[in-house]
Formats: C-alpha cells, sequence, structure tokens
C-alpha cells in the first residue's frame, strides 16, 4: 500500500474531493438518531490549515459529553456560504481515542482565491464555525498577499492578548507559525508573571526539571499541553479565521533540541521515544497536510516524520518552510567539553553560557574544524537531504517574493565584551542555537543564494523573543560579505524577553551597566552588528506582512505587558513599526 492509499484510507487523515452536492451517506444512523444537544463537545473549537489553490486541510477535536472513551461518527461540511445552504463537500470522519480524538480533513477541487464556510456536526451537536482561503492559482498574477505570523505563545509567562489583535486584521490570507506553538515545560520561575485567564498547568507524567519546574514526557504530557493552549479563546480565534501553516521549533519538544536530545544538561541526553512523543501529539493537533509531507508513527525512529514543505501563492509568492531541528547535527560546541576544561560536571551540570550562548568565535572555529573532520562535511542545520530540497525549491521558484518560514535567527548577532581582569575583550558569538552556530553551512547557503542570483529572499523567523529587522550577507564580514536576504525575527507573542534573560544572567556582574535598560542593549548590539536596521530586543507580540510586486512591508505589532496583578490589557498595542523592503533591494527602510 503506497502512502497516499494508506492516508485515504487511514482514520488519522482523509482526503475527499468537493462534489457540489451532499453524499447521500450525510449522516450516520447512530448520528441521525440523535435530536437532542449535548451529547459531543467541541472544547478546542475548529482550525484549517495548508491552504493550495485547490485544496485546504480542515482539523477538530471532538470527543463525546459522558467521556465513555467511544469513537465519535461526524461530518464535516464546507460551503462558500455561511449559511451553509449550498455545501461543497461533506465529509464523514470518526474521532477515535486512538488519536486523541482529533481528526483532520483535506478537501481537493476548490476554486483558487475563494472563501469557504466549514463546520463539523456530531449528532445534533455542531462546532463553531470557522471560515479558510484557498491560494492564488500557480498563474494568477496576483497583486498582494497579506499574511501575519507568530511565535513563541509561552502559556505560562504574559498574556495573549497579541493574538486579539491578529484575528482583528480581517484581510488576512494565512498565518504562519515559525514555532513554540506550546512550552515543554511548566512550573518555572519566570521574570514576568501570567494572565489570571491561564491557570497553572499540571502534566500527567510530567518529570522533575534540574532546577525546578516539570516537563513533558509521556504523550499524554504533550497532548495535554495542547489540548489546554487550544482552550484559550484567542487562539481559537485565530484558528477560526484563518487557515494556518505551521512549522516546530524546540519547545514542542525541549528547549534548544536537537534530533531527539534534550539539552538541560551537559549530557544532552537521547529520548527517542519522548521525541516521538511530542511528534505525535504535534501531528495530532496541527492542521497539516499529511498527503504532501510524511508521518510514519508505526517507525520506530526519531525521524518518523517530515515536515518540510512549500507553497504557492500565485507568482507573487513562494513561501518555502524548513525544519531546524530534527535533521540538525548537535550544537558545535560541546557542553561537556566546556565543562570538562573549567572543571565542571560534564553530565549533570549546565554549561549553555560558553557552548550555545555568548561563545568565543575562536572556539566556535576550533570546535566546528573538528566536527567537519568527524563528518565529512560541516556541521549542518537542515542536514544534507534537507539543504538540497530548499537548493532545488529556490533554484526552481518562479516567484517575485521567495518567503523562508524560517524558526531560528539569520542576522549576525555578535558581541565584544570585556574579559574578567585582562584588560582585554572577547569576541562573542551571542546565540549558537541559532544560524550563527552552524558558520559553515549559513556561508554555504547564502554563497549559494548569492552564485545562483536567487533575489528577492526574505526569511521571516521567530525563536529570540526580540523583534529584529537585517540585511544577512554571504560572509559575515562587513567588508567582504554582499547582501542576500533580509531577516525579519518577530517577538514572541507572550514569552519572556532575549533582553529580560540577559539583564537577570547580567545582574550584579561587571557586564550589568550594559543591560541597564533595553535601550542599551539594543544600543550595544547594533554597535556590534551594523546590518541590524531595527530592533527591540524587549518585547512581545506578532508581525504581519503585505506583498507587492513591487515592495515587501513588515509591521512589527507589540504589545503591552500583563500587570502585577495578572490582568491583561484590554487595549493591548503599545507600538507599530512599520518596515519596507523594495525589490531587487536587500535593505530595508524604516516607516
Amino acid at each position: 500500500m503506497d502512502r497516499r492509499h494508506f492516508l485515504q484510507s487511514s482514520t488519522f487523515f482523509t482526503i475527499a474531493a468537493a462534489t457540489g452536492t451532499i453524499p447521500a451517506c450525510r449522516a450516520t444512523p447512530d448520528m441521525g438518531a440523535l435530536t437532542d444537544k449535548g451529547h459531543y463537545v467541541f472544547a478546542q473549537g475548529v482550525a484549517s490549515g495548508d491552504p493550495r489553490d485547490e485544496s485546504i486541510v480542515f482539523w477538530t477535536r471532538c470527543v463525546p459529553a459522558q467521556g465513555d472513551g467511544k469513537a465519535v461518527s461526524l461530518r464535516l461540511e464546507v460551503s462558500t456560504q455561511p449559511d451553509f445552504a449550498r455545501p461543497v463537500a461533506t465529509v464523514p470522519l470518526r474521532a477515535l481515542r486512538t488519536h486523541d480524538f482529533t481528526v483532520r480533513a483535506k478537501v481537493t477541487g476548490l476554486h483558487p482565491k475563494t472563501a469557504y464556510y466549514y463546520r463539523f456536526v456530531a449528532g445534533s451537536d455542531i462546532s463553531p464555525t470557522g471560515v479558510s482561503r484557498t491560494a492564488p492559482g500557480p498563474t494568477d498574477a496576483n497583486t498582494r498577499v497579506r499574511f501575519a505570523w507568530l511565535t513563541c505563545q509561552d502559556w505560562s509567562v504574559n498574556h495573549w492578548q497579541a493574538m486579539t489583535l491578529m484575528a482583528d486584521e480581517t484581510d488576512l490570507d494565512f498565518v504562519v507559525h515559525v514555532g513554540d506553538y506550546i512550552y515543554e515545560a511548566v512550573g518555572l520561575r519566570t521574570a514576568d508573571p501570567v494572565e489570571r485567564a491561564h491557570p497553572p498547568l499540571k502534566l500527567p507524567d510530567g518529570q522533575p526539571m534540574p532546577g525546578g519546574g516539570i516537563y513533558a514526557d509521556s504523550l499524554d504530557d504533550y497532548r495535554t499541553l495542547y489540548r489546554t493552549y487550544r482552550t484559550d479563546p484567542r487562539l481559537q480565534a485565530v484558528h477560526h479565521r484563518f487557515p494556518m501553516i505551521a512549522i516546530w521549533d524546540d519547545h514542542e519538544f525541549s528547549d534548544d533540541c536537537w534530533q531527539d536530545h534534550q539539552v538541560y544538561t551537559n549530557e544532552e541526553k537521547r529520548e527517542t521515544q519522548r521525541r516521538r512523543n511530542a511528534t505525535q501529539a504535534w501531528a495530532e493537533y496541527m492542521p497539516v497536510d499529511w498527503s504532501d509531507v510524511r508521518f510514519a508513527g508505526e517507525n520506530s525512529t526519531y525521524d518518523n516524520i517530515r515536515i518540510y514543505r512549500d507553497f504557492h501563492f500565485g507568482s507573487l509568492m513562494h513561501l518555502v518552510m524548513t525544519d531546524e531541528r530534527l535533521y540538525r547535527d548537535g550544537h558545535v560546541v560541546s557542553a561537556a567539553a566546556i565543562a570538562q576544561a573549567r572543571g565542571n560536571d560534564p553530565i549533570h551540570g549546565d554549561d549553555a553560557a560558553g557552548s550555545r550562548y555568548f561563545v568565543e568565535r575562536g572556539v566556535l572555529q576550533r570546535f566546528e574544524t573538528l566536527d567537519t573532520a568527524q563528518f565529512g562535511r560541516p556541521p549542518s542545520m537542515l542536514g544534507p537531504v534537507q539543504t538540497q530540497w530548499w537548493k532545488d525549491t529556490l533554484k526552481a521558484s518562479p516567484a517575485t517574493w521567495k518567503v523562508w518560514g524560517n524558526e531560528v535567527m539569520l542576522n549576525r548577532l555578535w558581541v565584544n565584551l570585556p574579559s574578567g581582569g585582562s584588560g582585554q575583550n572577547k569576541n562573542l558569538v551571542v546565540n549558537c542555537d541559532s544560524w550563527d552556530g552552524y558558520p559553515a553551512h549559513k556561508r554555504e547557503l547564502l554563497d549559494w543564494l548569492r552564485q545562483e542570483s536567487i533575489r528577492n529572499v526574505v526569511a521571516i523567523t521567530g525563536d529570540l523573543h526580540a523583534f529584529q529587522c537585517g540585511v544577512v550577507r554571504n560572509e559575515p564580514d562587513l567588508l567582504k560579505g554582499e547582501p542576500v536576504l533580509v531577516d525579519f525575527v518577530c517577538a514572541g507573542i507572550s514569552s519572556t524577553s532575549f533582553y529580560t534573560y540577559i539583564k537577570a544572567a547580567w545582574k550584579g556582574t561587571p557586564l550589568a551597566p550594559l543591560v541597564a535598560t533595553p535601550a542599551a542593549l539594543d544600543d550595544l548590539l547594533k554597535a556590534n552588528n551594523p546590518d541590524l536596521r531595527y530592533v527591540d530586543h524587549d518585547a512581545q507580540g506578532y508581525a504581519s506582512a503585505t506583498l507587492t510586486p513591487e515592495r515587501f512591508v513588515v509591521v512589527f505589532n507589540k504589545v503591552k505587558r500583563v500587570d502585577s496583578h495578572g490582568m491583561a490589557p484590554a487595549d493591548p498595542l503599545l507600538q507599530r513599526t512599520r518596515l519596507t523592503v523594495l525589490k531587487d533591494t536587500a535593505d530595508v527602510r524604516i516607516g
């Protein structure tokens, strides 16, 4: 049985064609026999995703109200009319306990650039109505695309009012999630309070973290996180109003992870089953087109899934989504080796500072040379197969704008800092969990863009908990490198800001004056990285983009913080910053 036939035949993913008429089997007998409501619950709302010119994926979770664990027969209804007077597709489905009562169906044969309403019906119970939209067709010389992207929505920090602002942008064609849809750790102490609307999370099988807190371990743990996150009405509103294209970053599995390794300690322990648990929960709860990518749940390896994929929006935009966790080599600088050099515990200690963060450039270069000799190639973020796919995809793209859905920062972020009492400065790479930590691989991709004369590449990025916009060169040396793309980094929806982390880490040290204010940190990093066109490292919010044939316009939407009493602001918008990239320039204008 080939993969497509398996997916069509499985209860996990259903493919159906829009017919313009309602099939005769509109309802199964047990559904038709029910005349009263309240038998079934749609507590997580509805969602749609992976929009293409002729198809959309639709999702919901439907459970028996009595909690008996029995399978639920339901149907998906899709229509171009909000009252569903003339459905274009009706798809029978079954929600099974095996997949936590989640269902997803891909409806094909839809019309390009068309709004579709959808809902799910179980007995006499009806889900909320969602609206989605197909992409323009491949020959459509569309004059505008509007989308937003978001990242880092920690349930246990700040508030989610940025999602309210996003949902109010009624002219968006779709939204992109570039990772950290959930956070695997709960019960951590944070510098920011959490809104009252988000009570403390409890995990059924969670494991203790070094230094406090609990992390998700079992499949039920990860499902619990998705179930809970999806009850928030603001997140539901975003899903109800726009199709979502989602990729993961680290917290969907484990902070700063690579492949199936967690990095809570220097051991960087391999946890294959935990990785698979995290993967299955993500696959169950995301409205992803599994006929386009791959999920083989029966496969016992950690890489039993492939989620990198691409989307076309007419001739104007080509969106390329990459996976920067599952195939990346381990962090180039070994935390265990740094611990040993310092006389620290190479197993149970935590030497992230010096191995993943604020790493001496010379140390990074030496470790990269060692890894290159071991692998027979430079250490990689994407892995060889995905790297070739990325190159082939971009080279073949006919679109005006090539948009890279990218999880971790591409902007160069280096800094010179004083080194103790030696009187000398250290040249440091701030974040080696990002592309800066894989310099040869980063250079390979960027230099390839230059050599192939691929223009108008823009990255939409998350992870850093900051707003950044920068020009990215094929060589990090400003005197040698040529601009090849622009990286727009979006702040987290709610997560603790990058500035807050750095200020806490440097408190009581000689470096504290450098981060006395957010502006001081911004100035320090801009002075060390002149290609940064705009920075705000103390922010929460989201970003939106408007594309036309001549320009790519981004708006950073910064929100106010939750107050000391846990109340989210009713009027959350603090600031909007507009940035523009003109076609064929690889540079940015502010305002």
